[in-house]
């Protein structure tokens, strides 16, 4: 699977949607709202970054997973069946702990879904520093880095492997 992080947000190809955290592991929160039509306007207050991304499933089972843990108790994504649908994600929290490991969630994400047809991203809000840097936006500067450690590297290269496990099915 390809990674445009050209939003700094989410990705996509038919029958996968991929929603870039700053974590590298550790449990998000996460809220799942499903629409037949699309909101009038994008909710983006307490939000860092939201972004409407086009998906599509031939399946009409586009479901939210983890990489490293099993999939969390949340409805499909995609009620209506197979389709192209809208997701606006919102995210905040990404830049508390990047590319770290936390035990207790730290980010907050919010999926707002409909069914519509496939389009360009829509981009609502843009502000945490680890958006930027995905998007390679130099001006604004990324978030310190913790040294990794053996235990992480081991961690990130298992989460890589599952990740290609995945996308290869």
């Amino acid at each position: 699977m390809g990674f445009d992080t050209s939003n700094g947000l989410v990705f996509s190809r038919p029958g996968h949607a991929v929603i870039c955290t700053g974590i590298n592991s550790g449990p998000v929160n996460v809220s799942i709202q499903l629409r037949r039509s699309p909101p009038e306007r994008a909710e983006t207050g307490a939000w860092d970054e939201v972004v409407d991304h086009s998906v599509e499933t031939r399946t009409g089972r586009l479901r939210v997973t983890c990489v490293m843990d099993d999939p969390p108790e949340l409805p499909a994504l995609t009620p209506f069946g197979p389709g192209s649908y809208r997701i606006r994600v919102h995210a905040r929290g990404r830049d508390t702990a990047p590319d770290g490991h936390v035990v207790d969630p730290v980010e907050d994400y919010l999926l707002v879904v409909w069914p519509d047809e496939l389009r360009p991203d829509e981009v609502h809000k843009q502000t945490d520093r680890y958006g930027a840097q995905l998007r390679g936006q130099p001006g604004r500067p990324a978030p310190p880095k913790e040294p990794v450690t053996d235990t992480e590297s081991e961690r990130q290269r298992l989460m890589r492997a599952r990740l290609k496990r995945r996308s290869s099915q």
